[in-house]
């Protein structure tokens, strides 16, 4: 049996409980001062002041701890629920260096991807790499979420568009899960754009994607969650609902990219087919921003995609006001974000999208975990949940803000080992 304590935190900083916050309850959290945390096997048996802590394996001081216990020093650190980042595009091929340029140019996203660029520039590399290589490239960018704090991902396919290149992502992903420490939910995102093959017939590849691909995606096990980007230039409210409805019948949980560039009703279709999470929502309408509040979609808004792209940030506390759950996360991609900055995704959330630090932090733990059907097992630190941890450079959970767009993470915790230690300088 592994035995592990975090021992002597500043703070013990949490959401609590196993289902989505919403509204008012995003600003809730629970902050214990000179704390710690005892587990066995990876999971949290007790937390509490350490004197609370210590009693309750029999000592009175450190020193007696029993025997076969590991200790993990969090003096003068703050313990956070390992963060979840639950929209990603991390496994891919090639970069787009230029068309950043473009759109510093004045190019839009959709003028770019009407030329041939965008999304199918990626699939053309992609469709290019082999596995390994893009487990190599993946494992780097692991490496560097986990380092910033994160703990469970969630990885999206969709840039293959076809059966072969959409399978080596997610086995990609599905090889990186067992070995990499951090978590790796797979989504298939083959709708996320229709291929030259399919140019003029986008009907045609939902078909193919409904008929085709997704019951041998399903077969060989290879993703949990189903997506699409329902907006002009790629999938209409009918062939997003044609397609979603085929997938969760098949058994996938059901997301979708909603409302980013136009007000197509995607957050209102996501409502509807119960998703698990509605994403992006830039442009989103009071009626879709009412039935997500009044379902249990959680709305996911991206700031870092918003700031790249140099768009109006989704309303995100207009949202949380009316009642929506809201997660964070970053959209880290090749093209529209290019980034998987999470202290710059912080730092947009209550800077320019004026959410309170306790809704952004609640929003990148245990709505984070809801938007990945997971909030029963993380997102949070409290008994019976993993433990996933995050422990910072600074003693109070503010610093996360107050030293503006830094990563301050020290350590992190997986399932109750420690997986990542910041280098001394």
């Amino acid at each position: 049996m592994n035995k592990v304590l975090l021992y002597n935190c500043s703070q013990i900083v949490t959401p609590k409980g196993s289902h989505i916050k919403k509204g008012k309850e995003m600003d809730q959290l629970e902050v214990i001062h000179h704390a710690s945390i005892y587990m066995e096997d990876g999971i949290i048996l007790f937390l509490g002041t350490n004197e609370d802590v210590l009693q309750r394996l029999g000592a009175w001081s450190i020193e007696q701890i029993p025997d076969g216990i590991q200790v993990i020093d969090g003096a003068g650190k703050a313990a956070l629920p390992g963060f979840v980042d639950s929209h990603t595009h991390f496994i891919f091929g090639g970069y787009r260096e230029a068309e950043f340029m473009e759109r510093l140019s004045g190019a839009s996203y959709l003028d770019i991807m009407r030329k041939g660029g965008g999304i199918q520039s990626t699939v053309n590399a992609t469709r290019s790499y082999e596995e390994d290589q893009l487990i190599s490239d993946g494992r780097k960018r692991l490496n560097d979420m986990l380092s910033q704090g994160v703990t469970t991902v969630e990885g999206k396919s969709g840039y293959g568009l076809d059966l072969e290149c959409e399978q080596k992502q997610l086995r990609a992903m599905k090889r990186l899960n067992e070995t990499h420490p951090v978590e790796i939910v797979p989504t298939y995102l083959g709708a996320h754009a229709v291929p030259m093959e399919y140019k003029d017939d986008p009907a045609g590849y939902v078909t193919y994607m409904t008929e085709v691909v997704l019951p041998q995606i399903k077969e060989a096990d290879l993703a949990e969650f189903c997506d699409i980007f329902c907006e002009e230039e790629a999938f209409d409210i009918e062939q997003s609902r044609i397609f979603l409805t085929e997938a969760k019948k098949m058994g996938y949980q059901i997301k979708l990219h909603a409302d980013e560039i136009y007000d197509l009703g995607g957050g209102r279709l996501g409502a509807e087919l119960g998703a698990v999470s509605a994403d992006h929502l830039l442009m989103i309408s009071e009626s879709s921003i009412s039935a997500l509040a009044e379902s249990g979609t959680v709305a996911t808004v991206l700031p870092c995609t918003a700031f790249c792209l140099n768009k109006p940030f989704a309303p995100a506390k207009k949202m949380i006001d009316a009642g929506c759950g809201l997660a964070l996360a970053t959209d880290f991609n090749p093209g529209s974000c290019f980034t998987n900055s999470i202290p710059l995704m912080l730092s947009l959330a209550v800077l320019k999208m004026k959410m309170t630090l306790p809704e952004a932090i609640t929003a990148l733990t245990i709505n984070g975990a809801s938007a990945l059907n997971r909030a029963d097992k993380i997102g949070t630190l409290e008994t019976g949940k993993q433990g996933d941890i995050v422990l910072l450079d600074y003693p109070d959970y503010r610093f996360l803000i107050y030293h503006t767009a830094k990563n301050i993470v020290h350590t992190v915790i997986k399932n109750g080992q420690l997986v990542y230690e910041k280098e001394e300088s």
